[in-house]
């Protein structure tokens, strides 16, 4: 099993851009939660969700082809590394486009969790605080309703990917948001300092 330390690596080497990293940062923390619910391996799982984009900004697949660039070229390299067939699976499930079925509860999970991550980050970083601590089940479900607000995010993918695990929608944004909050520093979702500009002495 490939360590943490080694798919940061990757991360960091293939992945310039921030906001992707904090995104991978987020689908592993949900990855964690679910391991730790669902009783299956941490570390794996955690990985999993660290490394499903890593490739994104080199391969970014506008075209979708299901085979070239994001997520088959990480993958290639991937196995060229010699990582678990089931991490590779799931990385490859993890898009539709590449026709790969998710069979397994880590390819599942990491379905149902990457549209989400998205979804709540935006939740966050729409309040005054930017704090994700703001964010509640009810206005996610609320901005899901809104197609105007983070068009990126794919609301049906979030929908099936909780029906393929099992779990109610509501709580199933919850066990996401909960993983979340509690990782929300590392996330750079844990708020904005009130600013002093405007003290009466200024």
């Amino acid at each position: 099993m490939p360590s943490r330390s080694s798919a940061l690596a990757l991360v960091h080497e293939w992945t310039r851009s921030e906001s992707l990293r904090k995104h991978m940062l987020a689908v592993e923390t949900a990855m964690r939660a679910y391991a730790r619910r669902l009783g299956a391996d941490e570390e794996a799982w955690g990985v999993a969700g660290l490394i499903h984009d890593f490739d994104y900004e080199r391969f970014p697949n506008d075209a979708q082809a299901a085979d070239a660039e994001h997520p088959a070229e990480g993958v290639r390299h991937l196995r060229a590394l010699g990582w678990p067939e089931e991490i590779c699976e799931a990385v490859l499930g993890h898009a539709h486009y590449t026709g790969v079925a998710r069979v397994t509860p880590m390819a599942k999970a990491l379905f149902a969790v990457d549209e989400l991550t998205g979804l709540i980050t935006a939740c966050a970083l729409v309040k005054p605080s930017k704090a994700v601590a703001d964010v509640d089940v009810a206005g996610v479900r609320k901005k899901m309703k809104d197609k105007a607000f983070a068009r990126g995010v794919n609301r049906d993918d979030i929908v099936q990917g909780a029906e393929a695990l099992g779990v109610p929608l509501d709580e199933h944004i919850g066990v996401v948001l909960a993983a979340m909050q509690a990782n929300a520093e590392a996330l750079g979702l844990n708020g904005v300092t009130p600013s002093t500009a405007l003290s009466s002495d200024a």
